[in-house]
C-alpha cells in the first residue's frame, strides 16, 4: 500500500466514525479537513465545458451571486403560487417560466465564467432580454390570441430572438450535441421543401415557423416546457425540502442498519440509499453526486475496485428515474402526453423498477462472493429500527404523497400538499426543539392537526394549509432556532430554482423536434419504417427503437431522448400490438441506458472524480452491473403483465393475477442468470461451458417458441445444482 493510499485508508476511517456520531455532510467536511494542504495536488479538479451536471456551489461571487440567489426565490415563489393557485392561463405561465429559465441559465453562466464584473453584466443584460421574450406572453397575452396566424413585426422580432437564446443557453449549458440536433431539425423545417419524396414536405414560410415555434403550444412552450412548470418543478422543490428535513440521512441509516453487515454490505448499502433517494429527487446525477459521496469511498474501503465501485452508484442512482413513486421529471411528461393519470404511470413501473434494483443487488452479492469481500463491523453501522424510531416522521410528506397519488389527485395538488406538509414538519420541529418537556412538544402538534383539522372540515383545501405554513413561518422568526430553519427554507428555494434550470432548458429546445414533426409530418415517416420492420419481426422493430434511443442518449439528456423516440417510435410500436405505456417505457427505459453507456456515460463521469477513476472504465462496468436494465424494455413488451397491463398472451390461461406473477418469475430468474453470467459466479467461479449454459437458459426464459419456458426453468435448476455441488467446503473450526 502506498503513501496516499495509506492516507486514503485512514481518511475513510476517519469519515465512517464520524458517520456513527453525526451525519454524512459532517463526515465529509471532517475527511477534507483530514486532508489537508499537502494533498492537494492529489484532488480531482473538475473543469466544468458545460453545466450539464449542475452548477458548482453557491450562486457566484459577490453581489452577482446575491442577485442570482434573490431571482432563483422568485423564481421558485411564482411556481409555488402556480402550484397552489393557478389563476393564470397556461401559456402565461409557461412563458414566464421559460423567461426564468433564460434569464437564470445566461445569469449563473456569466457568475461562474466570466473573467470580469462586466463580462457578468454582459451575461445578466443577455438573460434580461430572454427574460421579456416570455414576459411578452404575459403583456400581449390577448392581443396574441386576436391575431394568431398573423404576426407583428415585433411578433417575429421577440419569437427569433427567444430561439436563439434557447439555443445558445442550452449550448453553454449542456454542450453542442442537443443544440446540433435540434438544429438540424430547424434546417430541415425551413428547406425540407427541396429534399427527394418521401422525405420532403410543402414548404413554410418564415413567419409560420416562428409564430408555431415560439407562441403555439407545439414548440417552445409545448407539452414539456408545461410539465416543466408544474408538476417538474415543484416535485423538485419537494424534494430539495425533504432532503433538508434529513431523509437522506435517514435513508442511509436504514440501508446502513439493513445491509451494512451482509456480504459485500457497503455496495448493497449503495444500491438501496440511492434507490430509496431516488423515490424523492427523480435524478441520477444528483443522486451520484450526493450518495455518492458517501458510498463510493465506503465501498472502495472494503475491497470493491474503483470502477466498479462507482458502476455500482451509477448504475443504482440512474434507477432512481424509474423508482415510484417521484421517478424522474419524464414520467410526468409521459402521463401528460398519454393523457392517463401519473398513478397509471407509477403501477406500471413498479415490478419493472423493483427487478432493476434487485438486478444491481444481485450483482454486488455475486460480485462479493467472487472476491470473498465482507460487510461492515457492527460498530461501524448505525440501527436502522433507531433510526426509523427516531426520524419516521420524515416518512410522512412522502407517505402523504403516494397515497394521494393513487387516491386520484393530480400530482400538482399532491405535491402541493406534500411540499406543505415537509415544511411544517421543519418548521416545527425548529419550533419544539427549544420546548422544555416532552409534553409541551405533544401538545404544540396534536395543536396544530387539531387546527389543520378544523380548518379543513370541507376537504383538505391549499388556502387554509397555506394559511397554517404561513402562522408556523411568524412563530419561527420568534422562537431560537427558528431563523435557521428559516435561512433553510429560503436556501431551498433558490437551489431548486437552480436545479430546474437544466431539465427545464431540455424542455423549451426539444420544443423545436415536437413543432417541426408536429408542422410537418415527418415523424410518420419514421414511424412507416419500424411498422415495416416490426410487421416482418417485432424483435427488429424494438431493436431498432432501443439503438435509436442510445444513439441519442449519448450526447442529450433522458428527457430529449425520450421525447424523441416516443414521437418517432412509440405511435409505430403501439401500432404493432405494443401497449402504449409499454412502448414509452421501453423508449424511457434506454434513454436511462444511454447515461451509463460509453463513450458519454454522463452518471460515470458524474462518478469519475469521487471514485479517482477513468470514466470509460466506470461506464463499461455499469454496463455490466446494470445488464438487466438493458433486457428488461424486452421483457414488458412480451409481457405486458409485468407492467400490470391487460393484453399478456398468458392471462388467458393463468389469468391477469396468473400471468403477472409467472412474468415476475421468469424475469427474476432470467436476471439472476444474467447476473451469473455477467459476473461468473453463482457459489463458485463458473467456466465458460457454464455461463454458455446460464446464457442459453436466460434467452430460453426471454423467448417465445414452444416450451422455451420449460427448457429454461430446467437448465436453471440444472445449473443451480450443479453450482452447489461444485462448490468449496466450509472452513473448519479448531475444536
Amino acid at each position: 500500500m502506498d503513501a496516499r493510499d495509506k492516507r486514503g485508508h485512514d481518511d475513510l476511517e476517519t469519515l465512517c466514525q464520524c458517520y456513527k456520531r453525526s451525519t454524512i455532510g459532517d463526515g465529509l467536511k471532517m475527511l477534507e479537513k483530514a486532508e489537508g494542504a499537502a494533498a492537494a495536488p492529489d484532488k480531482v479538479k473538475v473543469e466544468f465545458d458545460n453545466f450539464e451536471h449542475g452548477f458548482p456551489e453557491g450562486f457566484g461571487p459577490g453581489w452577482w451571486g446575491t442577485l442570482a440567489y434573490w431571482i432563483g426565490i422568485a423564481f421558485a415563489t411564482f411556481q409555488l403560487y402556480v402550484a397552489a393557485f393557478n389563476y393564470l392561463p397556461s401559456q402565461v405561465v409557461r412563458g414566464v417560466h421559460v423567461g426564468f429559465l433564460v434569464l437564470l441559465t445566461f445569469g449563473l453562466i456569466a457568475n461562474f465564467t466570466a473573467k470580469s464584473n462586466a463580462g457578468r453584466a454582459l451575461g445578466w443584460v443577455i438573460g434580461a432580454a430572454g427574460f421579456f421574450c416570455g414576459l411578452y406572453q404575459w403583456i400581449f397575452y390577448a392581443d396574441l390570441i386576436a391575431r394568431d396566424g398573423d404576426p407583428t413585426r415585433l411578433d417575429l422580432v421577440v419569437g427569433t430572438l427567444l430561439a436563439v437564446l434557447i439555443f445558445e443557453g442550452t449550448r453553454r449549458l449542456m454542450g453542442a450535441a442537443l443544440p446540433l440536433m435540434c438544429g438540424a431539425c430547424l434546417v430541415y423545417w425551413f428547406f425540407g421543401q427541396y429534399l427527394p419524396s418521401p422525405l420532403n414536405h410543402r414548404g413554410y414560410d418564415f413567419d409560420q415557423i416562428i409564430t408555431h415555434l415560439s407562441f403555439g403550444t407545439e414548440g417552445f412552450y409545448g407539452v414539456p416546457i408545461y410539465v416543466s412548470a408544474t408538476y417538474i418543478f415543484l416535485f423538485i422543490l419537494f424534494g430539495s425540502f425533504l432532503e433538508r428535513a434529513g431523509m437522506i440521512q435517514l435513508f442511509t441509516d436504514v440501508s446502513l442498519g439493513l445491509f451494512g453487515r451482509t456480504r459485500g454490505g457497503p455496495a448493497k448499502v449503495a444500491v438501496f440509499a440511492s434507490g430509496m433517494m431516488g423515490t424523492i429527487s427523480g435524478s441520477g446525477v444528483a443522486n451520484v453526486v450526493t450518495v455518492g459521496q458517501f458510498t463510493i469511498p465506503l465501498m472502495i474501503r472494503f475491497g470493491y475496485r474503483r470502477a466498479f465501485a462507482a458502476g455500482v452508484e451509477a448504475t443504482a442512482s440512474m434507477g432512481g428515474q424509474i423508482m415510484p413513486p417521484v421517478m424522474g421529471a419524464v414520467a410526468f411528461i409521459m402521463a401528460e402526453t398519454l393523457g392517463v393519470q401519473y398513478s397509471e404511470i407509477v403501477k406500471a413501473a413498479a415490478i419493472p423498477a423493483i427487478l432493476y434494483f434487485a438486478s444491481a443487488f444481485w450483482m454486488v452479492h455475486l460480485e462479493a462472493g467472487k472476491h470473498g469481500l465482507v460487510g461492515m463491523k457492527r460498530s461501524e453501522i448505525p440501527s436502522a429500527w433507531r433510526a426509523l424510531v427516531t426520524r419516521w416522521y420524515l416518512v410522512l410528506p412522502l407517505a402523504a404523497l403516494v397515497y394521494m397519488l393513487f387516491e386520484g389527485f393530480t400530482p400538482l395538488y399532491a405535491g402541493s400538499m406534500g411540499l406543505a406538509l415537509t415544511v411544517a414538519l421543519i418548521l416545527g420541529t425548529a419550533i419544539t426543539t427549544g420546548a422544555s418537556s416532552m409534553v409541551i412538544r405533544v401538545i404544540f402538534w396534536v395543536g396544530l392537526a387539531l387546527v389543520v383539522g378544523a380548518l379543513s372540515r370541507d376537504g383538505l383545501q391549499i388556502v387554509p394549509v397555506a394559511s397554517v405554513v404561513v402562522g408556523l413561518i411568524v412563530i419561527a422568526a420568534f422562537v431560537r432556532g427558528g431563523f435557521k430553519a428559516l435561512r433553510e427554507c429560503r436556501d431551498a428555494l433558490a437551489e431548486s430554482a437552480k436545479s430546474a434550470i437544466t431539465v427545464g432548458m431540455a424542455c423549451a429546445i426539444v420544443g423545436v423536434i415536437i413543432g417541426m414533426m408536429s408542422q410537418t409530418g415527418v415523424g410518420t415517416i419514421f414511424g412507416g419504417w419500424v411498422i415495416g420492420l416490426g410487421e416482418k419481426s417485432l424483435f427488429l422493430a424494438l431493436i431498432m427503437t432501443m439503438l435509436l434511443s442510445i444513439l441519442l442518449g449519448t450526447g442529450i439528456p433522458t428527457i430529449p431522448t425520450y421525447i424523441i423516440t416516443a414521437a418517432l417510435a412509440a405511435p409505430a410500436l403501439a401500432k404493432l400490438g405494443v401497449p402504449l405505456i409499454a412502448s414509452h417505457m421501453f423508449a424511457f427505459y434506454y434513454g436511462i441506458m444511454a447515461d451509463l453507456s460509453p463513450p458519454v456515460a454522463l452518471a460515470a463521469l458524474a462518478a469519475a472524480p469521487i471514485a479517482k477513476e477513468n470514466p470509460d472504465k466506470i461506464g463499461w462496468e455499469a454496463m455490466r452491473i446494470a445488464l438487466a436494465g438493458y433486457v428488461i424494455p424486452f421483457i414488458f413488451v412480451y409481457s405486458p403483465a409485468l407492467m400490470l397491463q391487460a393484453g399478456d398472451p398468458m392471462a388467458a390461461k393463468l389469468g391477469f393475477y396468473g400471468a403477472v406473477a409467472l412474468a415476475t418469475v421468469k424475469a427474476l430468474v432470467a436476471i439472476a442468470l444474467f447476473g451469473m453470467v455477467a459476473i461468473g459466479f453463482l457459489f463458485t467461479r463458473l467456466t465458460l461451458i457454464e455461463r454458455l449454459v446460464a446464457l442459453g437458459a436466460a434467452f430460453c426464459l426471454l423467448g417465445d417458441f414452444a416450451f422455451s419456458d420449460t427448457a429454461g426453468f430446467v437448465l436453471s435448476a440444472a445449473l443451480v445444482l450443479w453450482q452447489w455441488r461444485q462448490r468449496p467446503p466450509a472452513p473448519v473450526e479448531a475444536v
